[in-house]
């Protein structure tokens, strides 16, 4: 892989989905099977590099729980996914997709549904390139939804005008997202996904605020605080399981369910001898319709 940019006059990819696929990349290459999640195709999107594990982001205190999380979000999810394409759902889409690698991985799975990639213009234009460099076909099932959200583009209104159906049943998933989003807009993006059909679900992650952590998790979510604020991507909402909950059950919502780290490594993690563990800092939600 090249060490210097090859596409100079496409938009790269934001710091954060580059990091959260070099990450789930390093899951495979540093840690013991059985593997949460075998990604190593956002690693081949991003090329970043020979010496991408050297990155600091790669090194930071931490790290090895950070990227615990990030395979345990994305594997939680896609057994989500499975479980409702089972019980009738035809829909999926994912909010903020970044390097998502879903539809490379997973075709069995995704080819039952219609998938719907949202994210900036730029970062999809970047990102169909890569995958046409690689050999990867954009197959009939897959979506992509460029959502210009910086000029006041409605991701709804462009996901319907994409071809989604918010009358069938459809699973929501944003993960690694709400912390960069004022409340208002987690808010609009509730409501919005609350008046889906009914059968349908939302799936997003949140983090605890500071106060919430003990003090070693607190000094690796500080860190990664100010990295992300260097990047230009401050965290700026942060809520503990109860106010999520209220936000979603205010919303619409039907159901709101607390999914905590302790039941993600209950789920993915209890057999592992590798030391391998979940921080507390990032809580899943899942509401239903």
């Amino acid at each position: 892989m090249a060490d210097e940019p090859r596409r100079p006059h496409l938009h790269e990819p934001d710091h954060t989905a580059v990091r959260v696929a070099l990450w789930r990349a390093l899951h495979v290459q540093a840690d013991t099977p059985p593997h949460v999640l075998e990604d190593e195709i956002g690693l081949k999107l991003a090329d970043p590099g020979q010496h991408w594990r050297e990155r600091g982001d790669m090194t930071m205190p931490g790290v090895s729980g950070v990227r615990a999380s990030m395979v345990a979000r994305a594997r939680f999810v896609e057994d989500l996914v499975a479980e409702r394409a089972d019980a009738g759902a035809t829909q999926y889409v994912i909010l903020g997709a970044g390097l998502d690698t879903f539809a490379q991985r997973r075709p069995e799975l995704g080819s039952r549904l219609g998938v719907f990639e949202v994210d900036q213009p730029g970062t999809q234009a970047w990102k169909r390139q890569r995958l046409d460099e690689l050999g990867y076909d954009i197959p009939p099932w897959l979506t992509f939804v460029p959502v210009d959200f910086e000029a006041g583009d409605s991701w709804w209104e462009r996901l319907t005008a994409a071809g989604f159906d918010p009358q069938k049943p459809t699973i929501v998933a944003s993960t690694g997202v709400s912390m960069y989003l004022t409340h208002e807009a987690n808010t609009a993006t509730l409501r919005q996904a609350a008046a889906l059909a009914p059968g349908s679900v939302l799936a997003t992650t949140f983090l605890l605020p500071l106060d919430m952590l003990d003090p070693d998790q607190r000094r690796v979510q500080e860190f990664s605080m100010r990295n992300a604020a260097a990047s230009g991507t401050p965290f700026i909402s942060l809520y503990s399981p109860e106010e999520m909950q209220t936000a979603a059950l205010e919303a619409g919502f039907t159901k709101a369910v607390h999914v905590s780290p302790d039941d993600l490594a209950a789920r993915y993690f209890a057999d592992r001898h590798d030391g391998l563990r979940l921080p507390r800092a990032e809580q899943f939600l899942v509401a239903e319709m």
